[in-house]
């Protein structure tokens, strides 16, 4: 539980002194701690508040994605738990509703949803976007598919929530690596272009995968890529950027590169770049 501490169990087994818990911690809930110099995130978060819980309750939502390894979730966000039997301070969202037995996982000792269970909750209870993007980063770290997410669903068909998460669902992709590949996926798809596959290994001539393709097409070999800003401003990430890109067009590739700035201000742009290497290719217009 790293640096986390439950203020009564320390001082009762002289882990800490009053002076030392006045003096280099600060209270985050009830009874727990956490050093003053510490900045608090969804992990930290998560094992504070099941601490608070007495040990009992159950991660869910951004807790539970948290524990269970998931990326790009905000630090900020209250700590959310289940099968809590007492009111919750703030800073920490007590969610209700059934839990089958089969849908919680053990995780360090902690009892979580498990991550189809976490997936099917983030997608009832988050703006649509904002669910497609945790629902990827948690399929991607954890290998699960979004089959497991559905059939989640199918035992609550008249939970609150249910259509957004259907939506959610039908727009995920596990092969999203990062949340601008995420809203690269969904910018495309909206404007009309096929949906892309995501994560395309791409052979040498002796039949080895050397590169992965961000998303794209590969029966007409065009791919699209999200450049974050490391690859405008580190020199080394430029120049396997180069070596990539040559590796990629030696391969039959064409790649419609797009970077952060014109993802948020030139959607309709990065479309009209799409469809023209698509027909290119020879994509039927």
């Amino acid at each position: 539980m790293g640096d986390i501490i439950v203020g009564s169990e320390a001082l009762a087994a002289g882990a800490v002194t009053r002076y030392a818990l006045r003096t280099g911690y600060r209270k985050l809930y009830q009874n727990i701690y956490i050093p003053k110099d510490s900045v608090p995130d969804a992990s930290s978060r998560a094992v504070a508040a099941w601490l608070w819980s007495g040990r009992s309750a159950t991660l869910a939502g951004y807790s539970a994605a948290a524990v269970l390894g998931s990326h790009w979730l905000p630090d900020d966000a209250p700590a959310e738990l289940a099968r809590v039997r007492q009111p919750s301070p703030p800073g920490i969202l007590v969610h209700t509703g059934a839990i089958a037995d089969d849908e919680v996982d053990i995780v360090d000792g902690m009892t979580c949803t498990s991550v189809a269970r976490t997936c099917y909750d983030i997608g009832r209870r988050r703006p649509l976007d904002t669910a497609i993007i945790q629902i990827d980063a948690l399929l991607n770290v954890t290998n699960v598919g979004v089959v497991r997410v559905k059939s989640i669903a199918e035992r609550y068909p008249g939970a609150r929530g249910i259509r957004r998460l259907r939506s959610a669902l039908d727009l995920a992709d596990a092969g999203a690596e990062s949340p601008q590949e995420t809203r690269l996926r969904l910018l495309l798809v909206r404007g009309g272009v096929p949906r892309p596959v995501t994560q395309i290994p791409v052979a040498d001539g002796r039949g080895r995968v050397r590169r992965r393709i961000d998303m794209g097409w590969p029966e007409w070999t065009v791919g699209v890529e999200y450049d974050g800003g490391q690859h405008w401003t580190n020199p080394e990430d430029h120049e396997n950027d180069i070596v990539r890109l040559e590796f990629l067009a030696s391969r039959g590739w064409t790649i419609v590169r797009v970077s952060a700035r014109q993802l948020r201000y030139r959607g309709p742009e990065i479309i009209a770049r799409t469809w023209d290497a698509l027909y290119r290719a020879g994509y039927p217009r």
